[in-house]
């Protein structure tokens, strides 16, 4: 694995009983590997993309090339995702909906952040936390909030009936396990945003999940909403791994509605960082969320969907009141038992290492190996 990086440490908790779609890096180019059971399988020769390959389901891991075991896999993992589109929901955690409204109160200024989350905290705290959105209840609250003069379009889509959506990253962007992960180079407020990401086929059916790190500039998107792709989406901004695990009888969608999500941050100066999101405090069903993303609109190569994260970080780094903003070279970890854990090193997104590998390069790849078939290639 890239840097210091041990694969063994990041694998799921049962990783030899259970079902997972990756990609690795070969000295021909990207393949999409089936882990079964322990076992690796390249799997390029039935399918030559990862969002190819979710669409064979049910898979036979006997159709591969064996790789080996996955505690000896020697090849680098890649993002787990390739020509999928990456969606985002934002604001699906009572927490984080406060976070979002002082953000945008304090207009980005961190140093006015601890005295808004305060007054908000004390107006709104256990009223967000129990409201369901969309119901009676949430449009009581609206009206009491819009009448205190506390609105916010935060709010609107933390307990109104229409969830935030919206595009993370370009297909092919995404990073995965032990690569760098980027911040603006400009931003002086930012944090890691650990969440679990389900992974949808271009039928509509979720599939499965891995987990996710959709990095955010609290300065930027808090100056103005409308800064949010320059807040969002830059190079090396999104992390995807370490595996997709498909749901089975042993890992279910449940399992994602209960997850326990860590978090740690591990800084260069000796700084550290703890936190958990728990799956079972978010406000909107992860299958209600998949359904808003296709409500009118289809992705035939599938896409992955952040959840949305309960973690927004407060904890004082350099001094007192100004809150936690990443330094390079933090070590960022997000884990949970049954998805294992996705480690990345930060660096600014001026630093990275570049994006180079889009659509045209990547079939043009694939077709030099000969895995487009007379079908794809019409396709491509």
């Amino acid at each position: 694995m890239p840097g210091d990086v041990a694969l063994l440490d990041c694998l799921p908790a049962d990783w030899r009983d259970g079902l997972f779609i990756g990609r690795v890096q070969t000295a021909d180019g990207p393949s999409p590997i089936l882990v079964d059971k322990g076992q690796v399988y390249d799997m390029s020769r039935v399918a030559p993309t990862a969002a190819q390959l979710v669409q064979k389901l049910p898979l036979d891991a006997t159709a591969g090339e064996p790789l080996g075991t996955l505690e000896g896999l020697a090849l680098p993992l890649l993002s787990p995702v390739d020509l999928q589109c990456v969606k985002a929901c934002g604001v699906t955690f009572a927490v984080s909906a406060l976070e979002r409204v002082i953000e945008e109160s304090a207009r980005g200024d961190f140093t006015k952040a601890s005295e808004i989350r305060g007054r908000l905290e004390e107006r709104v705290g256990g009223s967000i936390r129990s409201v369901v959105p969309g119901s009676p209840e949430a449009a009581a609250l609206k009206a009491a909030l819009i009448e205190d003069g506390l609105w916010s379009q935060y709010l609107e889509v933390a307990i109104g009936p229409d969830a935030e959506v919206f595009t993370k990253s370009p297909i092919l962007s995404t990073v995965g396990l032990g690569a760098e992960i980027g911040i603006r180079s400009d931003s002086t407020w930012n944090n890691p945003e650990p969440e679990i990401v389900l992974v949808v086929d271009g039928t509509g059916k979720t599939v499965g999940a891995t987990l996710g790190n959709d990095v955010n500039l609290r300065d930027f998107e808090g100056r103005s909403a409308l800064l949010l792709g320059k807040a969002k989406d830059n190079n090396a901004s999104c992390a995807l791994g370490p595996l997709i695990r498909l749901f089975d009888d042993g890992f279910t969608i449940d399992d994602v509605r209960n997850a326990e999500v860590g978090l740690t941050i591990d800084g260069p100066e000796g700084y550290r960082l703890e936190g958990v999101s728990s799956m079972n405090q978010i406000s909107r069903d992860p299958l209600d969320l998949v359904r808003q993303t296709l409500s009118e609109h289809q992705y035939p190569d599938g896409f992955a969907l952040f959840l949305g994260t309960l973690f927004a970080p407060v904890q004082d780094r350099d001094e007192p009141g100004r809150g936690f903003t990443h330094k390079v070279g933090d070590t960022v970890a997000i884990a949970t038992p049954r998805l294992g854990k996705l480690v990345n090193r930060v660096v600014t997104s001026k630093d990275a290492t570049p994006w180079t590998l889009g659509v045209a390069a990547l079939m043009t790849n694939l077709a030099a190996r000969g895995l487009l078939t007379t079908k794809e290639k019409e396709n491509a």
